[in-house]
């Protein structure tokens, strides 16, 4: 069950779209995986509203995730696209997304196809499988590796990120789990993640820095670790997500 700051900002969200008639409320993500830790992760959620939206509907959209955010201390971490029963299918298509403060248009990828159907959590309406079709294995299999490679890899090679905590945390984290899906057919939590790292050769200073912060110690890193920490980081992910794209790339493409 999430925490009471957690449930509150739920109850109020799903009020704040009752006007909208949605057919469905769904989490994703840490929320639904049962690793969710308030006040650190972010809420990924699904809306399924019932008629298309308009511009008027995002304006809409938009009023009530900026009161939220003036009134709520958690509603910076909500993150929700919004879908409609007819566009669901929509497995290439971007959909209208609030996230980091403003309206996007995102896809709902593979993986989050995947996670609805294996441990989506429902917090209004109908289950994911009566709207969202199910995710074939090449299809899962094929998005993993392509996004190692063309979002993942190159971005090891631009220095400036990896003195982030986020880039550093999502980097390793989704190797592990892209690692764990391509092997063995799996999602896995962020924990089980960080549990596989030191076996697939992620530095254990940087792993241990992860789980650190994610439950527990919340200190703010040195300059002379977060420099470290980046290249230990850069230079595992760089030969390891080689290797894992290498390994998988002609069975996907076969």
């Amino acid at each position: 069950m999430p925490e009471e700051a957690t449930a509150r900002l739920l109850d109020r969200f799903l009020a704040g779209l009752r006007p909208l008639d949605p057919v469905a409320l769904w989490a994703h993500g840490s929320l639904a995986g049962g690793d969710y830790q308030e006040r650190r992760s972010d809420l990924d959620l699904i809306a399924v509203l019932k008629e298309p939206v308009r511009p008027g509907t995002v304006r809409d959209l938009i009023r009530l995730h900026r009161r939220l955010s003036t009134e709520e201390p958690l509603a910076a971490q909500l993150h929700c696209s919004y879908l409609t029963p007819g566009t669901t299918a929509g497995a290439g298509r971007s959909y209208p997304t609030w996230a980091h403060g403003t309206v996007m248009r995102r896809p709902v990828t593979p993986v989050t196809r995947r996670e609805l159907h294996a441990f989506g959590r429902v917090l209004h309406g109908v289950p994911p499988a009566d709207l969202v079709p199910p995710v074939p294995e090449s299809e899962l299999r094929a998005f993993v590796v392509r996004d190692q490679k063309e979002f993942w890899r190159p971005s090891v090679d631009k220095p400036g990120l990896w003195t982030r905590d986020i880039w550093v945390d999502l980097g390793t984290v989704t190797f592990a789990r892209a690692t764990v899906t391509l092997r063995d057919g799996r999602l896995i939590s962020k924990r089980e993640a960080l549990e596989l790292l030191p076996g697939l050769g992620a530095p254990p200073e940087v792993v241990e820095d992860i789980s650190r912060r994610r439950y527990g110690d919340t200190t703010v890193p040195t300059p002379a670790w977060t420099r470290r920490r980046a290249v230990l980081t850069r230079d595992f992910l760089g030969r390891a997500i080689d290797g894992l794209v290498a390994a998988h790339e002609g069975v996907t493409r076969g």
